[in-house]
């Protein structure tokens, strides 16, 4: 058999297991549209999406995935193939912080797949309002960064909203820096007198922008894709942003992944009206408060510990109903439900002088 012939073969079997593939998704959008009627016919309309069994399939997915591709790539198929099943039974409109073409999409993308309606907001604070009022099924909002640290204005949003955390997204942040600047296409221009970009990106890419940059002015504003838009309209400066910012506003980019930590990663928290049934591998969100007093921290964090539960994360901010009076954000391993936890939050009620539950959500899968 000649080389023509083999590859012939080869490219027949492609042809062939693609139409079975075609056949396969289509079945399952089929079996889509069932599960919509059932639910309309039950009235139980406002279930759609469920974010606990979306995630325990990506991670049957992944365990079973015999390769080549790795895991991450074959649930990042299956996470688009279940957007647009999902969009067949309804679709989802889900907030972010704008404009077109920051992290924050990026993550909800990632999170929901490509089938959803992404909605831009200008700030935090819009998207809260605008999932409380219903406008949107949900958002999804910055929470931390692994260099930086917490994003408070998120943190704050949560002290007076009764909005839930339904899920988590991670994602790796790589920062370029782009310009239209004469040159730009053949290095970094000796001309450049201003740097945009959010003020947390500039932190991120603080060591970088002092070696090469270091009597451009540092112009911080409201996100990224902003900073690549104003880049656009002055030949005198340079953005600091993702690729998808430079390809939506037709930069130059100048130098690649200028993040001063190569496992730059932000997470960001999905926001809506409820949290999620267990999933079998879950976190539990918490607001807590406690007496001005000595011990009274240790006591407030007690029963985790006599309940065998990991706490994750542990953040103070000030409470803004008093001068020194602070509250905890607190992350632990578990679901609401799970006994280890759901014993633990009955001794919190007793221990704490406020106990929310933020919600728990399955672990971030992708």
């Amino acid at each position: 058999m000649t080389e023509q012939q083999r590859l012939q073969q080869v490219r027949d079997r492609i042809d062939a297991i693609d139409g079975e593939l075609l056949r396969l998704i289509s079945e399952r959008a089929t079996c889509a549209q069932d599960v919509a009627r059932i639910k309309e016919q039950a009235g139980d309309v406002a279930h759609y999406y469920r974010p606990e069994r979306e995630a325990d399939i990506l991670r049957r997915i992944k365990a079973r995935n015999p390769g080549p591709l790795d895991g991450e790539e074959v649930a990042r198929l299956f996470r688009e193939i279940m957007s647009a099943c999902l969009a067949l039974e309804r679709p989802l409109s889900v907030g972010y912080l704008g404009p077109e073409g920051t992290f924050t999409q990026a993550a909800a993308l990632k999170h929901f797949g490509h089938s959803v309606r992404t909605q831009p907001f200008g700030t935090i604070g819009d998207i809260f309002r605008e999932v409380e009022a219903g406008s949107c099924n949900f958002g999804v909002v910055p929470v931390e960064n692994s260099t930086e640290g917490v994003v408070n204005h998120t943190l704050d949003m949560f002290m007076r909203s009764p909005l839930r955390i339904a899920g988590e997204v991670t994602l790796r942040i790589h920062h370029h820096l782009m310009s239209r600047a004469s040159g730009a296409s053949t290095g970094i221009p000796a001309g450049l007198q201003r740097v945009y970009s959010h003020q947390q990106s500039l932190a991120q890419c603080r060591g970088w922008l002092d070696r090469h940059l270091p009597h451009a002015e540092r112009v911080p504003v409201g996100s990224n894709a902003e900073a690549a838009r104003l880049a656009a309209g002055d030949s005198d400066s340079a953005a600091v942003a993702g690729e998808a910012a430079a390809a939506l506003y037709d930069l130059d980019i100048l130098a690649h992944r200028i993040e001063d930590e190569p496992g730059n990663t932000t997470r960001f928290l999905v926001i809506g009206p409820e949290d999620a049934p267990p999933s079998g591998r879950d976190k539990t969100s918490l607001l807590l408060s406690c007496r001005n007093e000595a011990g009274s921290l240790y006591r407030l964090l007690t029963p985790f510990a006599d309940q065998g539960i990991s706490m994750t994360r542990i953040e103070s901010r000030p409470s803004r109903q008093g001068v020194w009076d602070y509250v905890f954000f607190i992350d632990i391993n578990g679901h609401r439900a799970d006994p280890s936890v759901s014993g633990a939050l009955q001794k919190l009620e007793n221990a704490a002088n406020l106990c929310k539950v933020l919600g728990s959500y399955p672990e971030a899968v992708l």
